[in-house]
């Protein structure tokens, strides 16, 4: 759940920068993992819309938007079925499937891509622009290309690098080795407020770091923090 629940944390402080929020939003989200199960999850919860859902066979657009019974079934038929998601359109009938293409080219708020490295191209990004994309979020390592990370920048779309956005997963570990070492037992709430404090930090620190004239680069503030996080690290030790 945790890079899921993560990258949509990491997305709604940076619309709150923006004094928005994930609330209303039309939300379109790849993959049907773990990570793409658990960010649609938290996506109905903030009062998102989430309309697509894929696998390597190809995408399902909901237009009414997935709930979570629908998501309960998607679950179901992914984690305990091993089904394929064009499925759904047969016990959602009012959804569409498209075969072998991805989610890309559905008018959209925010783009949350959780499949795969290099699946959203630079054609990809210029459509999701001109169909009203604000804000994306990686939730896999690498799904865009640089190319569509170009696009994104010049077109002052609100863009969170993975290494940033999706860094819940590895956070939660930390906190999983913190619990054992202390032997305490944490509650899922307790864990989960400290995982949404530890994004809010990390983009309070991709903030610091990525400030321009007119804007924030996610990219290049992520990139320093990461750096000097590292390096304090290195001296802190005696490395350097």
């Amino acid at each position: 759940e945790a890079t899921g629940y993560g990258v949509v944390y990491f997305i709604e402080e940076m619309l709150k920068n923006k004094k928005k929020s994930m609330k209303g939003k039309k939300v379109i989200i790849s993959g049907s993992g773990n990570v793409s199960q658990f960010a649609t999850e938290k996506c109905i919860d903030m009062g998102a819309k989430v309309l697509t859902l894929s696998d390597s066979s190809g995408f399902i657009h909901d237009p009414s938007g997935i709930n979570h019974d629908k998501l309960k079934y998607i679950m179901d038929l992914k984690n305990i079925q091993r089904g394929r998601i064009s499925m759904y359109v047969k016990k959602y009938p009012k959804a569409k499937f498209y075969s072998k293409k991805n989610p890309w080219s559905v008018p959209c708020n925010v783009a949350i891509p959780c499949a795969t490295q290099n699946e959203l191209t630079e054609s990809d990004a210029k459509v999701l622009i001109k169909n009203g994309l604000t804000t994306i979020g990686e939730g896999a390592n690498m799904p865009c290309t640089p190319g569509a990370i170009k696009a994104f920048k010049s077109n002052n779309i609100l863009y969170a690098p993975g290494k940033a956005s999706n860094a819940g997963g590895v956070a939660v570990s930390g906190l999983e080795m913190a619990q054992n070492s202390l032997r305490y037992t944490w509650s899922r709430d307790y864990v989960d407020g400290k995982l949404k404090d530890i994004m809010s930090e990390i983009h309070s620190s991709c903030l610091d770091y990525g400030k321009e004239k007119n804007n924030i680069d996610y990219l290049k503030g992520a990139n320093i923090a990461g750096f000097i996080k590292v390096a304090d690290a290195m001296l802190a030790q005696g490395v350097v």
